[in-house]
């Protein structure tokens, strides 16, 4: 039998190839058996700029605190699905993804969840709301919301005041304007602003079981009130004074009642 060494050695070179394939993509897909250990740790928040709660710091010590911040660690060891675990439970994180890369560093990537009003009602509940009126834990965070006073429960601040506020937040006029609600024991509303020693009452808010048709007809019942609250503020007090009247009443439609300031 005559031996081809032509098609030997293009048979060996086509073994060595195919390993050598191989051997790329087990390392390209297990990082961890190449790279050692975990040389650096990046974590990426989204909106940590923009009134939000979390800070890499605090993302460092809560991993810490499990024993999972990764830095040093072998990176065969690091096990990223259940750093995702840890920082998903968190109640400020909305999303969190982990992973390794080739060069022996873990990437983190966090989107957080914003509050956009602060509750302290009379009861003595202290918490925020985010957009999508999911409540978030008082903390150590500061910052310039409003703040909800009053007669507030948890199930009405989700139901009402989180489209209340989210109709304020979408004006830069009246997000900047209004400092504090009020809601009144009948879960009435006044809206108390920065500028004018003044109160304002808007009445009570539509109500609706459907959470699409409630947000609905009280993002129109806002729009109403606070474009006559404007001309109000542009035609009435512009003229007579923004400290002249201490109750403005626009809970009707055809009408604006004012009261004087009582002399103290």
């Amino acid at each position: 039998m005559t031996i081809s060494w032509k098609n030997t050695i293009i048979g060996c070179i086509d073994l060595a190839l195919a390993a050598y394939l191989l051997l790329a993509v087990t390392s390209f897909n297990n990082p961890d058996e190449v790279a050692g250990k975990c040389n650096q740790v990046g974590i990426n928040i989204s909106d940590s700029n923009n009134a939000g709660f979390l800070s890499a710091n605090e993302i460092k010590n809560m991993l810490s605190r499990q024993k999972l911040y990764p830095l040093g660690k072998p990176m065969k060891d690091i096990d990223t699905r259940k750093i995702e675990d840890v920082l998903k439970v968190t109640p400020f994180v909305n999303t969190a993804e982990c992973y390794k890369t080739q060069n022996g560093n873990i990437c983190i990537n966090i989107t957080q969840r914003m509050p956009i009003i602060r509750i302290k009602a009379a009861n003595g509940s202290d918490f925020y709301l985010d957009e999508k009126g999911g409540i978030l834990p008082n903390s150590n965070y500061t910052s310039d919301l409003i703040i909800v006073t009053g007669n507030v429960g948890k199930a009405f601040a989700q139901l009402y005041i989180t489209p209340l506020a989210k109709a304020l937040m979408q004006s830069e006029l009246w997000s900047n304007q209004i400092e504090q609600i009020n809601v009144l024991p009948d879960h009435s509303i006044e809206l108390i602003p920065r500028v004018g020693e003044h109160v304002v009452y808007i009445g009570n808010l539509p109500q609706s079981n459907s959470q699409q048709q409630r947000e609905k007809e009280i993002k129109a019942f806002m729009d109403t009130k606070l474009t006559r609250l404007e001309k109000f503020y542009k035609y009435g007090l512009s003229q007579a004074g923004w400290n002249k009247y201490g109750y403005i009443n626009i809970e009707f439609d055809n009408q604006i009642i004012c009261k004087k300031h009582v002399p103290i």
